[in-house]
């Protein structure tokens, strides 16, 4: 169904390097990231009062191509099932020959490239043990000519930002590895919205029809309608991700309260950067923001914000031991009208 060779190799070149480092600057980087991603599991700990078990995320420093690596191999984890069943559905037109196989191979890479060129950093929470690591559960990824790019971008103190960065991620591998139910609750949801795609050829083709209708509409200066992955969505599969939608803007407004609480002890010039970053991140322009729309990405901006939000209201309402009870199982995760209703959760929750 998908040529990773040719995905990968895409993604690669569309990714490009990134800015140039010499052999010393590169292993000065690299050596600060390990160093600061190490110091940063004391202090987020400490902050949220959630403790994962040591050395079972491998902290692993990459560059773009690293990154693309990375996660073609999730993504072919992760879409295995929806292979094996078309495999086993029989009649029509096959979707495994060597043109489809090529033309989805470059349509993913061309994706992957893109996000390679814009991800700082992200926890793989799917990396399942092995014989050669039999303790890992997920791995920690910095990317780091992405950070240095940034750092440089904004102007600013390039250990603070990368410290900033590293409390950011570590929240999220606390996130999965002190929350011992939450990993096969994000893969369930996964798995819930990959099984609902359709098998029937007729189908897939109507939604790629639709797709590419929609993405002169999407792509349209202004345009405030669904992005172009919101237009393929079944019924079925929205619903499931508007849940997992609640699930990543918790985890990921978490980590934003985190990296800005923990912040000010140890990264002297947090406020700047968050002020920068922000304005960085919600005013992209040109290609870049037409590729955000399409890819749905700006719904990503807006995880952020409200997850962050309800974060917020929740440690003001009941403090971090009460917006803990969060991590107490799956019926306690606050639903897509409590991400946007803090007291709503809170009173569902704590009377």
């Amino acid at each position: 169904m998908v040529d990773w060779t040719l995905a990968v190799g895409t993604a690669r070149r569309v990714a490009g390097s990134g800015p140039r480092l010499s052999p010393g600057e590169t292993e000065q980087v690299v050596t600060q990231l390990r160093s600061h991603a190490s110091r940063a599991q004391a202090f987020v700990a400490d902050h949220t009062g959630l403790q994962a078990t040591p050395d079972t995320s491998p902290v692993v420093v990459v560059d773009r191509g690293g990154w693309v690596q990375a996660n073609a191999d999730a993504f072919e984890v992760l879409i295995t099932p929806v292979m094996s069943r078309l495999r086993e559905k029989k009649g029509g037109p096959s979707l495994f020959d060597p043109v489809g196989k090529r033309l989805t191979g470059v349509e993913l890479g061309l994706m992957l490239g893109f996000l390679a060129s814009k991800v700082l950093g992200q926890y793989d929470p799917f990396l399942l043990p092995n014989e050669h690591a039999p303790l890992e559960q997920g791995r920690l990824l910095l990317v780091a000519p992405n950070i240095v790019e940034v750092e440089r971008q904004l102007g600013v103190m390039p250990e603070d930002f990368r410290m900033w960065v590293c409390l950011h991620e570590e929240t999220h591998r606390v996130q999965f590895g002190a929350v011992d139910w939450m990993r096969d609750h994000v893969r369930g949801e996964i798995d819930q919205v990959i099984g609902a795609t359709p098998l029937d050829l007729g189908e897939l083709l109507g939604r790629v029809v639709e797709m590419a209708r929609g993405v002169v509409d999407v792509a349209r200066p202004g345009a405030q309608g669904p992005s172009l992955l919101d237009i393929v969505q079944s019924p079925e599969q929205r619903e499931v991700v508007d849940r997992l939608g609640a699930v990543m803007s918790l985890l990921e407004g978490h980590a934003d309260v985190v990296m800005d609480d923990v912040g000010p002890d140890v990264v002297p010039t947090v406020a700047s950067i968050r002020a920068r970053f922000t304005n960085r991140r919600e005013n992209a322009i040109g290609l870049s923001r037409v590729l955000r729309r399409l890819l749905g990405l700006d719904a990503k901006m807006r995880q952020y914000r409200e997850g962050a939000a309800f974060v917020r209201a929740v440690q003001d309402a009941v403090g971090v031991e009460g917006f803990n009870a969060v991590w107490g199982g799956p019926e306690m995760l606050p639903s897509p009208a409590e991400i946007a209703d803090p007291a709503a959760w809170v009173s569902r929750v704590h009377g």
